[in-house]
């Protein structure tokens, strides 16, 4: 009887440190695919707004909808990561300044 009991203790003992493995290998790499997901987004979203700026307009409606939508976005990003994807920089921000990224654009489209 004690074989047996010895026997079902160290499958339990190993199919456990197979399933704690596995899910540390696992998280990461899901952490890092919604991470990516977030960034494809918001890459998206400045793309239709740099479309709707060239075709109607840096004021236009259009442009302060995708704005609207750009900003929605790194609001969601915000809200899982803490952070948000600057396309533009290709770099992700750790602080909750894209207004100042706006306003960048801005001094940039007012110079050239």
């Amino acid at each position: 009887m004690k074989v047996q009991s010895f026997k079902r203790f160290a499958v339990s003992a190993v199919m456990t440190t197979g399933l704690s493995a596995a899910m540390f290998v696992a998280v990461p790499r899901s952490y890092a695919d919604d991470h990516e997901k977030c960034q494809r987004r918001v890459e998206h979203a400045e793309a239709k707004l740099d479309q709707a700026i060239r075709k109607h307009g840096e004021r236009s409606g259009e442009a302060q909808e995708r704005r609207r939508d750009l900003n929605a976005e790194r609001e969601r990003c915000w809200s899982e990561y803490h952070g948000w994807w600057d396309a533009h920089e290709r770099r992700w921000h750790e602080d909750r300044d894209w207004d100042r990224d706006r306003d960048r654009d801005h001094d940039r489209d007012d110079h050239h």
